[in-house]
């Protein structure tokens, strides 16, 4: 008789399936990466990863899902541990920069694809959401602060494509190594002053 696997231990398995999935979509990219060959990666027969996931696409949501809520993370905290308006507003920005060339694979995981984010990958959604939030929190507070004006929302959306496009042309090897950091520093202050009250 099969062994009843407790809480933790279905917990401790799709962590190791998404650590493994994660390194192999970021090598070979998600469609060439079999369900055999993740069960392969942790030595498991190839229908282990069917117990705990629906698919590869369910695989690959919540990879997507682990790698927004550690982003939204280190935004957070960067924001919490910074004092006053602007210096969150570019602590958050360093933090995004940071996070990206980190984790360059996970970056390109959350980002570069197309994978529906709809009610059925709910924790990816909400993953996904937090991440968004994160990104016009700071905004927020440089608006309640009298430092900008308009659309919290609009704004936040406007900071983070410049700095999604620094970021990405860096790792694509289009902008020289280094340069993204300052770029964004520079978009950021070009935009603020567009932006004031």
């Amino acid at each position: 008789m099969p062994r009843v696997l407790s809480e933790s231990d279905v917990a401790d398995f799709r962590e190791r399936l998404c650590e493994a999935a994660e390194r192999l979509f970021a090598e070979r990219g998600p469609d060439a990466v079999t369900m055999r060959q993740l069960a392969s990666e942790l030595g498991v027969s190839p229908m282990t990863p069917y117990r705990y996931f629906a698919d590869k696409e369910d695989i690959l949501a919540a990879v997507r899902a682990n790698g927004f809520n550690r982003f939204a993370e280190a935004l957070e905290t960067a924001y919490s541990k910074a004092e006053g308006a602007r210096a969150k507003g570019s602590a958050v920005g360093e933090a995004y920069v940071t996070f990206a060339f980190e984790h360059p694979h996970t970056y390109k995981l959350m980002f570069d694809l197309h994978q529906p984010m709809d009610a059925k990958y709910v924790d990816l959604l909400a993953a996904a959401q937090r991440a968004h939030e994160t990104q016009t929190q700071y905004v927020k507070t440089l608006i309640s602060d009298g430092v900008l004006a308009g659309d919290p929302d609009e704004i936040g959306n406007m900071m983070w494509a410049a700095a999604h496009g620094a970021v990405s042309l860096e790792l694509s090897g289009k902008l020289p190594p280094g340069s993204a950091r300052g770029l964004v520093r520079n978009m950021n202050r070009a935009l603020a002053r567009g932006l004031r009250p």
